[in-house]
């Protein structure tokens, strides 16, 4: 194995590797979290952060061809649709009533009583 090859595979799975960390631990917060707005962020952070990563490294890793493009047009297809999607079931939640832990409502508070 020659030393360009042997970077390519540390690079490879040190970005596999890493991505799995962030997935795990999004995992975890959201098995831990205590409330649905916590868990939402878990989720999306990992899934932005952790999915991204895996796939680079597997473009690493498959090299110059037809596979790393497939893989890049998935990573870019959901760096884009993970945050709509997230944004989307945010935004459904807040409409439908369930409000954060310390949401202030600009509408009932007046800031000057004067």
């Amino acid at each position: 194995m020659s030393g360009w090859q042997l970077f390519v595979e540390i690079l490879s799975w040190a970005l596999i590797s890493a991505g799995s960390f962030f997935v795990i631990v999004g995992a975890i917060g959201v098995y831990r979290f205590p409330d649905f707005w916590t868990r939402l962020h878990a989720a999306s952070v990992a899934e932005s952060a952790g999915v991204i990563l895996l796939l680079t490294g597997m473009m690493v890793q498959a090299g110059w061809g037809l596979i790393a493009v497939k893989l890049l047009i998935i990573g870019v297809f959901l760096f884009i649709i993970g945050p709509t999607s997230t944004h989307a079931v945010a935004n459904a939640a807040l409409v439908s009533g369930l409000r954060p832990k310390n949401f202030d409502d600009d509408s009932t508070d007046d800031p000057d009583p004067s």
